[in-house]
Formats: C-alpha cells, structure tokens, sequence
C-alpha cells in the first residue's frame, strides 16, 4: 500500500479508539447489552444471546487492541519527534548559556578599560591643572616683568 493510504487508515484507526473511549461509546455499549439481555424476554434463548453476544465482544476486543496499539505507536512517534525538538532546544540554550558568558567576560573587560581610562583621564586632570598653574605663575612673572619694564623706562 502506498504510505498516504496507510496514513489514511492510521488517522482513521486513532479516531476510532477516541471514539470507543468517549461517553457515546459507554452509552451505546450499555443499550446494546441491555437489548440484548432483552432478548430473552422475546423467547430468544439465553445460551444464543449469550453465544453471540460473547463472540461479537471477543472480536470487538481484537479490534480495539488492534486500535489502542496504533494509538500507542503514533504517540510514540509523536513523543520522539517531541524529545528531538527538546534535544534541540537544549542545545540552544546550552549554547545561549555560553554565549551570555562571553557577553558577561566582555562587560567586564570594558568596565575594567572604562576604570583604566578614568584613571587617565584623572592623571590627565591633575597634569593639566599642574600646567595651568605654571602658566598662570609665568603669566604672572610676565606681568611682574612688563611692569618692571614699564618702570625703568620711565
């Protein structure tokens, strides 16, 4: 058979077993085992009723373990297509995992640089302000000379 027919059965086989485990099967098991205990009261004999009703359930119980093994390998088939997709998504996540652990190394190298350069910036700081002040002392000096100047040309 070719593998959509065999599908095709496969699908119908699983609704089935949904159909047997419903309450509309438990109702419609209860009348028929009623009517046929009923029987009787129609002067059918109850070894027939129950030959044949013995034998129609022997052949349901046949077709239904049939039915509840196909239902059992497709969710089979389902549960290891499953813990594929989860195998997967775990290594997804392990690599994530790794991934935000070189994010986390690199946060911490830029903030020890970000550290390192303020630093800097402070010796900077403290150089520029040294520079300020001998600039300010010679423009001092340099006024105290033009001064001097000014005063001994007059």
């Amino acid at each position: 058979m070719k593998k959509e027919s065999l599908e095709k059965l496969e699908n119908i086989a699983i609704g089935i077993t949904h159909g047997v485990g419903s309450v509309w099967s438990l109702i419609i098991h209860t009348i028929i085992f009623i009517t046929s205990f009923g029987l009787v009261l129609f002067g059918i004999k109850i070894e027939f009723v129950l030959l044949v009703l013995t034998t129609l359930l022997s052949l349901e119980a046949i077709y239904l373990s049939i039915f509840i093994q196909l239902s059992v390998n497709h969710q089979a088939k389902a549960l290891a297509a499953v813990e594929k997709d989860i195998d997967e998504i775990q290594e997804d996540v392990e690599d994530i995992a790794e991934d935000v652990e070189d994010i986390a190394e690199d946060v911490e190298e830029i903030q020890e640089a970000h550290e390192e350069i303020q630093e800097d910036i402070e010796e900077i700081q403290k150089d520029v302000d040294e520079i300020q002040k001998d600039v300010d002392e010679i423009q001092e000096d340099v006024e105290e000379m033009t001064e001097e100047e000014i005063n001994i040309k007059k």
